[in-house]
Parts: C-alpha cells; sequence; structure tokens
C-alpha cells in the first residue's frame, strides 16, 4: 500500500478515535451517540471546532476545558492516538485487501469496548450489536468481491462457537466471567473468524495469559486480592489485536512444528486474509 494512503488512514482512525470518546461517554451515560453536538459534560458547553482536533486541542487547551477549566481524561488523546496506529498498522498488514474495512471497523468497536471495561467494567450491548453487524456486513462484502463463501461460513462457525464456549462457562461459574465477556467472544469470533480459527484461538489464550499475569503481578505486590475485580474484556481485546498484526507468523510458525517441510512467507498474500 502506498506510505500516502497509510497515512490518510491513520488520519482516519485519529477521527474515528475521537468519535469513539463520544460513544464510549454517551452510551456509559445512556444517551444518543448522534445527538446533540459535542459540549463539555461538566459545564455544558458546545465544544468549538477548533477545540475538536484531535489530540491536538487537547494539548493546546492544556488538558482543560476552555470554559470552566476542568481537566479533560487523557482516555481522549489516548484512544484517538491509539485508534490511528492500528489503523495505519492495519492498512500495513492487509495493504489493498476487502477484508481491511472490516477490520478497521472491528478494531474500532474493540477499542471503544476496552475502554468501557477499563473505566466501568462494563461491555456495553450497545456497542457490542453495532460493531457485530458492521464488521459481519463488511465481511458479507469481503466475500461478495472475493467469493470466499467458505471463508464466510468459517467465519459464522468461530463466531457462533466462541460465543457457545464462553456461555458455557459462565453457566458453570457465573463468577468467572460477566455476560458481557460472553458477547464479547461471539464479536471475537466474528472479527477473527476471516483470518483463521487459530487466530481467534490464539487471542483467547493471549489476552488469558496476559490477564493471569497482571492479576498474579498485582496480588504479589500488595495492589491486589484474589477477589479484586479484573477488566477481563481489555485482555480479550488485546490479545484480539495482537492476533490481527501479528498472528500470521505465530500461527505459521506453530504449524511449521508439525511440518518439517513447510516453506513459505510468515504472511500470505492478503486477499482476504492470511
Amino acid at each position: 500500500m502506498p506510505p500516502a494512503l497509510v497515512v490518510i488512514i491513520g488520519l482516519l482512525g485519529l477521527a474515528v478515535g475521537s468519535f469513539l470518546n463520544v460513544a464510549v461517554s454517551r452510551v456509559l451515560a445512556g444517551r444518543s451517540v448522534l445527538r446533540p453536538r459535542s459540549a463539555c459534560p461538566h459545564c455544558a458547553v458546545p465544544i468549538a471546532a477548533r477545540d475538536n482536533i484531535p489530540v491536538v486541542s487537547w494539548l493546546l487547551l492544556g488538558r482543560r476545558c476552555r470554559s470552566c477549566r476542568v481537566p479533560i481524561p487523557v482516555r481522549y488523546p489516548l484512544l484517538e492516538a491509539l485508534t490511528a496506529i492500528l489503523f495505519a498498522a492495519e492498512a500495513l498488514r492487509f495493504g489493498r485487501s476487502e477484508v481491511l474495512p472490516a477490520q478497521l471497523v472491528f478494531t474500532a468497536g474493540l477499542l471503544a469496548l476496552a475502554a468501557c471495561d477499563a473505566e466501568h467494567f462494563l461491555l456495553p450491548r450497545r456497542l457490542i450489536y453495532p460493531t457485530l453487524g458492521l464488521t459481519a456486513a463488511c465481511l458479507l462484502a469481503a466475500a461478495a468481491a472475493t467469493g470466499q463463501w467458505q471463508r464466510l461460513g468459517v467465519t459464522a462457525a468461530c463466531g457462533a462457537g466462541a460465543f457457545a464456549v464462553f456461555f458455557t462457562l459462565y453457566w458453570v461459574r457465573p463468577a468467572w466471567l460477566g455476560f458481557g465477556d460472553v458477547r464479547l467472544a461471539g464479536l471475537l469470533g466474528t472479527g477473527l473468524g476471516w483470518l483463521g480459527p487459530s487466530h481467534l484461538v490464539l487471542a483467547v489464550l493471549a489476552g488469558s495469559t496476559v490477564g493471569l499475569l497482571v492479576g498474579t503481578a498485582l496480588i504479589a505486590s500488595g495492589r491486589a486480592t484474589r477477589r479484586t475485580r479484573l477488566p477481563f474484556g481489555v485482555f480479550l481485546v488485546a490479545g484480539a489485536i495482537a492476533a490481527i498484526l501479528a498472528g500470521a507468523p505465530v500461527v505459521h510458525w506453530y504449524e511449521s512444528l508439525g511440518d518439517p517441510y513447510a516453506t513459505g512467507a510468515p504472511f500470505a498474500p492478503v486477499t482476504g486474509g492470511p
């Protein structure tokens, strides 16, 4: 993909990240995501266009609202910058692939969900279902453009299978998971299924391992106990994004262990996934 197009997609990520901030704040407050126009949640003064430039405005304003001087949470520029970085990274990863739009939509939704889970231990249906619907629609378009209907079937099976496995865990031990994690599993299966079931397994294993390590470290340092809640959704999202960006070489390496004659590049040519 031409560098200029990667930059454009990264700038698109900045704008999407700004929208995600609005979506996270309003969904958690039970308000409409689309209207009214953005305003300071403290003083209700509408935000001027000059103060709505992703990352830049936060820095120029000294991290405070222009009207009431209430601090603006650091989550705002972080989410904007992270969305831009991941959009650019996925543009480099997939190039001009028919699956790129689906992965961008999927990633944006995951970031919003991670922000909600990190701040309030919630994975709202109002974010999960639209992300699932838009991701599925983009994957359907990718299948129509490439003729890879079998891969779309695998995607649907991964989504249903991940939901079923997590639902079973939730039913057996409700203390382990919230039902939001069950819904998130279905979304992960759908978003990663196009890339292959191995990517889904890798995402869940990576996210669970990171969560276990973080929990163990917090307990060992005395900053948490066995009863302390951790936002498991954040770790699953991190595992999913890692699987998107780096899953292909890891899966290729693992598969080569069982085939001493396996050859080929770690990233397969992308016409709809690795």
